[in-house]
Formats: structure tokens, C-alpha cells, sequence
């Protein structure tokens, strides 16, 4: 568990912020106005149980294809939402996460409202009002959690810490480019699209499902992400 707590304060967390013993609520933003992580809920809408999985994606791969941004990390809530972490390598004005995230909206996603959480559940833990946990899972394999944003039974740490540890932060000058480039004419942008159902499969790369259980496996993940193989604990 430390291993998985210092990778969460690597990523996501304020220098010298206290985590005691991986609180369940736990602040992103500083007494200052700062913080180092974007983290945006995607819940389920009713009646639709994957539209907001599709939300999700569509985001993601903007982030990466029109930004230059690194993968995010992708989460279930244990609940009917699931979750997009985004992690800065610096810290930033609460106001510049604002003002990202509405760019964002102006330039591709003016139908979804893409705010970022001040206060998240740390995961893995347990979401008292459902009795599942929230965990990072692997993003091809989100499709599967939609409907039960959650685990039965508690994620091992081990696995939670395989997906975190290859994550890398949005350097300062990628987030002060981002800024720019969607201050621009509108006309420089592409064009807004609706929403399209995404393909099934990995949804934030292009790869099979023999390929995701290849690689779950090459990090001792069992593909349910309710145990680590043998020999890999």
C-alpha cells in the first residue's frame, strides 16, 4: 500500500500534503489555490448505461491526439460514474484548471459540463452507499464496467500500483500550449462533431482484446483486476 500511496502523491497530490493512512476524501486543491491533478467525473446518465463511458473516451483521445498529452489514468467510483485523472508535473492556479477545462468545452465538447473535483476518493476504497470499490482499471477494458461503475471485492494493490506506475504528468509547457492553442481562431481548430459510439475494444488506443489481456498479464494482472497472478505479488 505505501508503494500505491507514493505513486497517487507522485502523480496527483500537493508537495508536503499529508495522506495519513489513504483517507477516503481527499483535498487536490491547496490552501493557496493550487493543485496537480484535473480529475473529472463521467457519471451515467439514466437509461443510458454507456454513454458516459463513450464521454469519457472521447475526451481522452482528444487529450492525446489534439494536446500532446500523456495517457490519463482511468477510474471506476464504485458507484454510477467513472473517472478521468489527469496529473500536472507543477502545481497550477485553481483558475487556469477552470479555464482549461472550459477552453476544452468551447473548442470540442460544448454538450458536456468537464469540471474537475476539488476533494476525490483516493482509489481503492470502498464507496459506502453501494458497498463496491473504486479502482483504477485498465481504459480498454471500461466498457465492461459500464453499468457497474465498481468491484465486489477489494481490488489488490499490487495491480492498482501496475497501472499508475507507467503514467507520466503533463510537463508545464505542455499545459501552457494546450492553453494557447485553444485560445486561437476558432477556425484553426477542428471541427465540433457530436458524439459518436465508440468502437469496442480499447477504446483509448487502437488495440484488440488479445492485446489488452497480453498486457495485463505482462503486468501480473489478472484481466477481472481482482487479483495479481502467481509469482507477481
Amino acid at each position: 500500500m505505501e508503494k500505491l500511496l507514493a505513486q497517487l502523491i507522485r502523480l496527483y497530490l500537493m508537495p508536503g500534503q499529508a495522506t495519513g493512512q489513504h483517507p477516503a476524501a481527499t483535498p487536490l486543491v491547496s490552501d493557496d489555490g493550487l493543485t496537480r491533478a484535473i480529475v473529472i467525473d463521467f457519471p451515467r446518465a439514466a437509461g443510458d448505461e454507456s454513454g458516459h463511458w463513450a464521454q469519457l473516451c472521447e475526451v481522452a483521445n482528444t487529450l492525446q491526439e489534439k494536446l500532446g498529452f500523456p495517457a490519463p489514468a482511468v477510474s471506476v467510483t464504485g458507484a454510477d460514474a467513472f473517472r478521468l485523472w489527469l496529473s500536472l508535473r507543477e502545481p497550477v492556479p485553481v483558475a487556469d484548471v477552470r479555464r482549461f477545462l472550459s477552453l476544452l468545452r468551447s473548442a470540442w465538447f460544448p454538450e458536456l459540463p468537464l469540471h474537475a473535483s476539488s476533494t476525490v476518493e483516493l482509489p481503492p476504497c470502498l464507496h459506502g452507499a453501494t458497498g463496491k470499490w473504486a479502482a483504477f482499471i485498465h481504459p480498454g477494458m471500461g466498457a465492461s464496467f459500464a453499468g457497474e461503475e465498481g468491484l465486489d471485492i477489494a481490488p489488490p494493490a499490487a495491480a492498482q500500483l501496475a497501472f499508475l506506475e507507467g503514467l507520466e504528468s503533463i510537463a508545464p509547457a505542455q499545459f501552457e500550449e494546450a492553453l494557447a492553442a485553444m485560445h486561437r481562431p476558432r477556425e484553426t481548430a477542428p471541427p465540433q462533431a457530436p458524439l459518436a459510439a465508440p468502437p469496442d475494444g480499447l477504446l483509448l488506443k487502437d488495440a484488440t482484446l488479445e492485446d489488452i489481456v497480453r498486457h495485463l498479464h505482462a503486468m501480473g494482472i489478472e484481466p477481472s483486476f481482482r487479483h495479481v497472478l502467481p509469482g507477481r505479488a
